[in-house]
């Protein structure tokens, strides 16, 4: 079974693997700037309404969506790639 980005995200940080968690949250676990990771949501609602045959069967809303790109980006995934100028360690 593939794991999502927020399972692993749970695992590493010791929650229960659907636990879900705002932007703040991920923010304040990870030490991200929440400036950056809005910018990494708004990009993922964006996706999902300008590119909807990118989006897998199961997912039913853009902030759905918007956070698995988020949680991607903070756990390494490929959003962590595209989105490397966003992720701003917060001092």
């Amino acid at each position: 079974m593939a794991f999502t980005y927020k399972q692993k995200f749970n695992k590493k940080y010791g929650f229960e693997p659907s636990q879900p968690h705002s932007l703040a949250d991920i923010s304040r676990i990870t030490g991200y700037k929440k400036s950056g990771l809005d910018t990494i949501f708004s990009k993922g609602v964006g996706a999902y309404k300008t590119n909807p045959q990118s989006v897998r069967k199961g997912i039913r809303s853009p902030e759905a969506w918007a956070y698995g790109r988020t949680y991607s980006a903070v756990m390494g995934g490929k959003a962590a790639k595209i989105d490397a100028k966003h992720l701003i360690r917060a001092p």
